[in-house]
């Protein structure tokens, strides 16, 4: 069974890569394959750098939206096996003067492996519907999928 530290850890790690817009540190927080699941959008990197390289490609609409920082929340932890966890996670998007631009959910599903836990599966929940608010706010147009 996972426990509470070992998740938090994990998140601690990848919110530093994500906040330092680190496409490859955040890219090694993934097993393979890995899916990123929303409403309008589906994707899965069958390798690590396939994994950076998507996860890099909305670096550029997060800094026009004036994105420095990232925290985060963990909402709620289930051990499904021995092995899987799922968790629900709030994402905090701060400017460079850590003010709130907006924050979003998303559900994980994370595996320990030989390596400890990598997620292989994002479900963003309100992601898009909350960034197209912002955008929509600072006249940053959001990018096709």
């Amino acid at each position: 069974m996972t426990n509470r530290d070992e998740i938090k850890v994990f998140f601690d790690e990848y919110q530093k890569a994500l906040t330092a817009y680190d496409a490859e540190r955040a890219a090694a927080h993934w097993g393979t394959p890995g899916t990123i699941i929303a409403d309008g959008f589906i994707g899965s990197a069958e390798s690590t750098a396939e994994m950076a390289e998507g996860l890099a490609t909305g670096y550029p609409f997060y800094r026009r939206l004036g994105l420095a920082s990232v925290g985060y929340t963990l909402l709620e932890t289930v051990d499904l096996t021995r092995q899987i966890v799922r968790v629900r996670v709030r994402w905090h998007f701060y400017d460079a003067q850590g003010a709130l631009l907006t924050d979003s959910d998303y559900e994980y599903l994370l595996r320990r492996d030989g390596g400890g836990l990598h997620a292989y599966v994002a479900v963003a929940i309100d992601e898009t519907e909350k960034l197209s608010q912002l955008a929509a706010a600072k006249g940053v147009e959001v990018p096709a999928r």
